[in-house]
């Protein structure tokens, strides 16, 4: 099974493009975001993708869908287990940041996963009733390259298995405090910061 591909740009088209690979051309599906990332890459120039290999009964022929990082990948994963999306709607529909698509899961905003391409009424209460909970670290992606924040990933776990196995939070509470503090507050770099964020928003008005 494919996991990673680095070579050369061969071809680009609307949603995917073809990929040198040691002179094999790999044809990748690009959800628009990734595509985005790519735009000044000419022919020639070196890429490289973390791969989601999807092959079925259904759809015999094997289909790889290229990200920038793993953590766009395992999003996918979670965003193809919805019944109903398939990978070529969940292509199509990551067409903003996974940190924007996340967030809107967790602010159970279904106006906003409406707006996402292919998505209607129905299908987005199906994706926050089965995804929600689940994305409070992909809420911490930004747009451009979706690279992390500043807040590291593990400083979040850190933050979340304080909250729930110490001061007795429920698991979705927690996440949603600390996506919250984030919000208000996207420099935090440490533990501590986290904390003292969350408590600033927590703390009764004067």
């Amino acid at each position: 099974m494919i996991g990673y591909l680095k070579g050369n740009l061969l071809k680009k088209e609307e949603e995917r493009i073809l990929l040198l690979v040691n002179q094999v051309g790999y044809e990748v599906l690009l959800p628009a975001i990734v595509m985005e990332s790519i735009q000044a890459k000419a022919v020639g120039d070196e890429l490289s993708f973390y791969i989601y290999y999807h092959q079925t009964d259904r759809q015999p022929k094997p289909l790889l869908i290229g990200f920038n990082s793993e953590i766009e990948k395992e999003f996918f994963q979670y965003f193809i287990s919805v019944e109903a999306i398939g990978v070529m709607k969940a292509v199509k529909a990551m067409n903003v940041s996974v940190g924007e698509i996340a967030d809107a899961i967790e602010s159970e905003d279904a106006g906003k996963l409406k707006s996402l391409k292919g998505i209607g009424a129905r299908t987005s209460h199906k994706i926050i009733a089965t995804l929600r909970g689940k994305m409070a670290k992909f809420a911490l992606i930004q747009g451009e390259g979706q690279k992390e924040k500043s807040v590291a990933e593990d400083v979040a776990e850190q933050v979340l298995d304080v909250l729930v196995s110490q001061l007795g939070h429920k698991s979705a509470d927690a996440k949603q405090l600390i996506t919250d503090a984030i919000k208000r507050n996207s420099n935090i770099s440490t533990p501590e910061e986290l904390f003292d964020e969350i408590y600033r928003g927590n703390a009764p008005s004067a």
